[in-house]
């Protein structure tokens, strides 16, 4: 049976988009740094899927986290048919010096770990002739704006890494496939309970299975971008329009 990796499984999208692969027959191997919920989301997939499911405990953005997780693939003869580069952090002020380890975690999380599983398993897909990978960016890689400095940075560069070596797998039978979803119902903005529910009954926040089914129809279409999300195609434009002075009102009353 062939393995779908997820990393960030213990919650929000990587929950979902783990239990979605399980439902089409894949074993998993759940990665995140949450080690009681992963054991949770693991016994409920064996459960639930009748596959084998992993929990496997690991700190995203170390050095060579990549590497050590494809060894412990190669060891136990998992073949990794399916990667999903999923895990992330989030959080929204005014950068100081004081941020750096915060800066240093979310560009290694978003860039550096994401390149580097892209790369290593993406060798072994090559090899195999067939495989799908999966890049979670954002809308927020259109939006170069305050308060998300580092986050629209990361997810810019993970949009635009992810569709340029779409190309040079392309050849090899491997798909690579950056998904950039607006505003998800996830924990990871923190938003209080009833502002997520309202935003998603007004449709400006969606829910994560609306989202991961449309991430893994385009992945297994082996589509090299979607936007999924009608905030990606009004919001860029719209902020681009604003005034100077207009935006520096808005920043200096959400700081």
């Amino acid at each position: 049976m062939s393995w779908a990796l997820v990393t960030g499984a213990s919650s929000g999208m990587g929950l979902i988009y783990a239990r979605k692969l399980a439902e089409r027959g894949y074993d998993i191997l759940a990665v995140s740094n949450q080690e009681e919920e992963l054991q949770k989301v693991a016994s409920n997939i064996r459960s639930d899927y009748n596959v084998d499911a992993v929990a496997l405990c690991r700190d995203l953005t170390e050095d060579g986290v990549a590497e050590a997780l494809a060894k412990y693939c190669d060891d136990r003869g998992m073949d990794v048919e399916v990667l999903v580069s999923n895990a992330g952090m989030f959080f929204f002020k005014e950068l100081g010096q004081e941020d750096l380890g915060k800066v240093k975690a979310m560009m290694a999380l978003h860039m550096k770990t994401p390149t580097e599983l892209c790369l290593v398993f993406g060798e072994r897909m090559k090899k195999r002739g067939h495989g799908y990978i999966l890049n979670v960016s954002s809308l927020a890689a259109a939006l170069p704006t305050p308060g998300i400095t580092i986050y629209s940075a990361t997810k810019a560069y993970l949009k635009n890494f992810g569709k340029s070596i779409s190309f040079e797998m392309r050849p090899y039978g491997v798909g690579v496939t950056t998904v950039c979803p607006a505003a998800i119902a996830t924990p990871l903005y923190k938003l209080s309970p009833k502002l997520m529910k309202l935003g998603v009954k007004i449709g400006v926040i969606n829910t994560p299975e609306w989202l991961v089914k449309r991430a893994l129809k385009a992945l297994f279409k082996k589509k090299p971008l979607i936007k999924p999300g009608f905030m990606n195609y009004y919001l860029p434009p719209l902020i681009a329009l604003l005034p100077r002075g207009i935006e520096d009102k808005i920043w200096k009353r959400l700081k």
